[in-house]
């Protein structure tokens, strides 16, 4: 059983930066696909980032933070990080990071979820 943790939201002013980790304390995510999603109060919770299993995965970005996020996965440290640059109020969220057997931006094809931490970007 995946148990993801996230860690790293803060309070940062426009034009900050934050770096988030999802760390398992369960089986490798090695063979998961983990993706980013973050949900805005009043609003449906939508994918920011992806990346597939394995040591090499690939990643996906929406097309709202490509260019400032960059994700990336430390398979030693069992943990995925999602760095984000250029941090705009819009980027205000809970964020979360999910396991699954593929990177789809839809949250149904993630099994495992965080609770989320919170990023506030506010002057």
């Amino acid at each position: 059983q995946l148990q993801l943790v996230e860690s790293g939201g803060a309070l940062v002013q426009p034009g900050g930066s934050l770096r988030l980790s999802c760390a398992n304390s369960g089986f490798t995510l090695d063979y998961y696909a983990i993706g980013w999603f973050r949900q805005a109060p009043g609003k449906e919770r939508e994918g920011v980032s992806c990346i597939s299993s394995g040591g090499g995965g690939s990643a996906n970005y929406a097309d709202s933070v490509k260019g400032r996020f960059t994700i990336s996965r430390d398979n030693a440290k069992n943990t995925v990080y999602l760095q984000m640059n250029s941090l705009k109020p819009e980027d205000t969220a809970v964020y979360f990071c999910a396991a699954g057997r593929f990177c789809r931006w839809s949250p149904a094809w993630f099994d495992y979820w965080g609770r989320g931490t919170q990023v506030t970007v506010s002057s």
